[in-house]
């Protein structure tokens, strides 16, 4: 299970994150519970399963880690051939400025670290490749295998140039549900300007700067990326 706490405008959310099978997840948003499904596409392929939680149930085999949510790398723990156990911090993702702690949900080693400090991960991205304690250990009778080579990052998906420093962007992937401000109005930091529904939670997305909108680069019903541009100021 993965946990974050985050804030989005003046509301504060405790979100926890955990895999009931590769197209579905359990979210857990300030005590609020929902089933989330992960559309499965040919270019992430097939999302691997969760280590059982219960580490006696343990069986072996892959137990890679993938990001739960798009930012940037800021910082990584481990290293190739290093033994890990289970709640053990391997990388650090800051999103949406805050720093996350990625941990190990089993005991085992860890075969290779895909990412880098300072690299940008989307949801879904391969972080570090895994085995369980029972694999493992039976590498250490079977002949060593030949190095495979890591598998390539995700390509980031394009999203809109960022128009100068004066405007709003999207803290977070997904669909705009309403815009709350026209053109030409003048806005505070801290005014609400748009709301995004992700995770099937509805989020209000706030200025931070006190301006007057030039231009909105949205519509309702759009679908949006993380660091995507939303509204243009004077």
């Amino acid at each position: 299970m993965k946990e974050f706490k985050f804030k989005i405008g003046n509301q504060d959310y405790a979100v926890a994150v955990e895999e009931q099978t590769p197209e579905l997840l359990k979210v857990t948003v300030n005590g609020q519970t929902y089933e989330v499904d992960i559309p499965q596409t040919k270019a992430q392929g097939p999302r691997p399963v969760a280590a059982p939680a219960n580490p006696k149930a343990q069986t072996g085999g892959p137990a890679n880690v993938n990001s739960e949510l798009p930012g940037t790398v800021t910082k990584v723990v481990v290293t190739d051939g290093q033994h890990v156990k289970r709640g053990d911090v391997l990388l650090v993702i800051e999103s949406m400025k805050m720093a996350n702690d990625i941990v190990s949900d089993v005991d085992g080693t860890v075969q290779h670290v895909v990412v880098t400090p300072g690299q940008n991960v989307n949801q879904g991205d391969l972080l570090v490749e895994m085995v369980a304690d029972f694999v493992a250990a039976e590498a250490t009778i079977a002949p060593k295998p030949a190095p495979v080579a890591p598998a390539p990052v995700a390509e980031s998906k394009p999203v809109a140039p960022v128009v100068g420093n004066n405007g709003v962007t999207s803290p977070l992937p997904g669909k705009i549900t309403k815009i709350a401000v026209n053109v030409g109005d003048k806005v505070k930091a801290g005014d609400t300007v748009v709301f995004l529904e992700a995770m099937k939670m509805e989020n209000s997305i706030t200025a931070e700067t006190t301006g007057e909108v030039k231009a909105i680069l949205v519509s309702v019903g759009d679908q949006v990326q993380n660091g995507q541009t939303l509204i243009e100021f004077a």
